[in-house]
């Protein structure tokens, strides 16, 4: 029977013929029907998955040179354009669009040999934290299904958390990959901003927004990282820098890293006493293994969650303006002779309640009354934030943090609460902010019986120092 440990492991068996491509995705589609009640899937591409993994197996068999993801199993999140593919974002007035072209960061695992299976279920246009704003239906939680996967992302970590695909691609705006990853127990990566070309990704908020990767090892995560980063004339933002060789890297496994934390994330009252433990003895036994760990002083923690939202849902009202029943989207059907009624018939009945909510705040933060008072402060703080991490990695190699405050919590507990559901995106949110990546990883676990994780950032750039960093800390899981 197939079994998947890592795409190393995977393609040395395609290799010796101890497996095919045709098999690994006949036994993925089998978990997908056996699993369909966690609705981590939208839309599932059986027939399609199966030729292209014929086309694969015959490929390599003919002699040719395989590509770096060949018959890698690759699931994508509902706003990552997938040509002739449904893409709707989670969301009604994006139920029936079917994308005209490929986002970049696909083009590019196709061109490594990878296989797509099918598009995963997210919070509506990557707005919310537990995945249940999908127009959908929630995801429910793999390990737990009574609890939440986290979001906006929720789809595609349980796609990998519950063995459904080896890898998949989400988007994190403000801890997007790393809170769901957290949440399901895996590995989850936020590149820098700019390192992985947004083109084809649906905008929520177009100065924070990056693709992202769920695995369930660092090494799988580099790889595909390697595969999908680099240059692209499509995308203005995108770091011009080569791609390092970041699935060769981790040869130096004895080098010794200087690591900085806050103190404030550690005794932030919203953080659970078993959480902060278990990150504080995490942080003793790096000392022990002669790592150099230090606190730094952060004042501005409790700034940066309405520095985040006031300047996210800022672009968000720019960015879903264009989503009108005319240009894109749902058009309500009645007839109308007033153009604005049609627009708000159409947007009523297209959005939900979150991205509705998110709308009106920003459109609230953008208007002439308030630019100065809340849109023009919170870049102002964004710009602090940026010059607070040059100085930190001036110095230190990686900084941590937990990932999230507490544990994946139970279906509804917080959707009725809008600032309590905001507020667990505490620590993520920050290298959103200054556009530096970030990872979670699983190395604990809860006495409620859930996982959760360690987040480590690295400076801008610098993706190559924060996986090698990663390797060595779950060494020590």
């Amino acid at each position: 029977m197939f079994s998947f440990t890592s795409i190393k492991d995977y393609q040395t068996c395609l290799l010796n013929g101890q497996t095919s491509c045709v098999e690994a995705v006949s036994f993925y589609l089998a978990q997908i029907r056996t699993n369909s009640h966690l609705n981590a899937f939208l839309e599932v591409y059986n027939d399609e998955a199966l030729k292209r993994a014929a086309e694969l197996d015959a490929f390599s068999a003919s002699g040719h040179t395989p590509g770096k993801l060949h018959g890698v199993v690759v699931a994508l999140k509902d706003v990552i354009c997938h040509k002739e593919h449904k893409t709707s974002a989670g969301s009604k007035i994006l139920e029936n669009y079917t994308a005209i072209y490929n986002a970049t960061a696909v083009e590019r695992l196709l061109a490594a040999g990878a296989i797509i299976i099918g598009r995963n279920n997210c919070d509506e246009f990557a707005m919310g934290s537990s995945n249940e704003n999908s127009a959908f239906g929630a995801v429910l939680n793999a390990k737990d299904s009574s609890r939440v996967p986290g979001g906006s992302s929720g789809g595609s970590a349980v796609a990998v958390q519950a063995g459904l695909c080896m890898v998949s691609l989400g988007s994190d705006t403000g801890g997007s990959v790393r809170q769901p990853a957290d949440f399901c127990g895996i590995v989850g990566l936020k590149p820098g901003y700019g390192k992985v070309s947004r083109y084809g990704l649906i905008a929520y908020a177009s100065s924070f927004d990056q693709i992202g990767i769920f695995a369930n090892s660092v090494e799988d995560a580099a790889l595909t990282l390697e595969a999908i980063a680099g240059p692209d004339e499509f995308d203005s933002t995108i770091s011009n820098e080569p791609v390092p060789y970041y699935s060769g890297s981790f040869k130096d496994e004895n080098r010794k890293y200087k690591i900085a934390y806050f103190n404030e994330a550690l005794e932030h009252p919203s953080l659970d006493k078993e959480i902060a433990t278990s990150v504080q003895s995490f942080m003793v036994k790096l000392q022990a293994e002669g790592h150099t760990i230090e606190p730094v002083h952060f004042d501005l923690l409790d700034y940066i969650v309405p520095a985040y939202y006031i300047l996210t849902t800022a672009e968000a009202s720019s960015n879903l303006s264009r989503f009108d029943g005319i240009k894109y989207g749902y058009a309500a059907k009645e007839d109308f002779s007033d153009l604005t009624e049609f627009y708000k018939r159409s947007r009523s009945y297209g959005f939900g309640k979150e991205v509705k909510r998110r709308i009106m705040l920003g459109t609230f933060v953008l208007s002439a009354g308030y630019y100065d008072a809340y849109f023009t402060k919170a870049q102002q703080v964004r710009k602090i934030l940026a010059n607070k991490t040059n100085e930190i990695f001036n110095k230190y190699d990686v900084l941590v943090s937990p990932t999230v405050p507490a544990p994946a919590f139970k279906l509804g507990e917080k959707s009725k609460d809008p600032i309590e559901m905001f507020l667990a995106d505490i620590y993520t949110v920050f290298a959103n902010l200054a556009g530096i990546p970030g990872i979670s990883l699983p190395l604990f676990s809860h006495s409620s019986g859930m996982p959760f994780g360690l987040q480590v950032m690295a400076a801008r750039e610098n993706e190559l120092t924060l996986l090698q960093a990663s390797k060595v800390f779950m060494q020590l899981k």
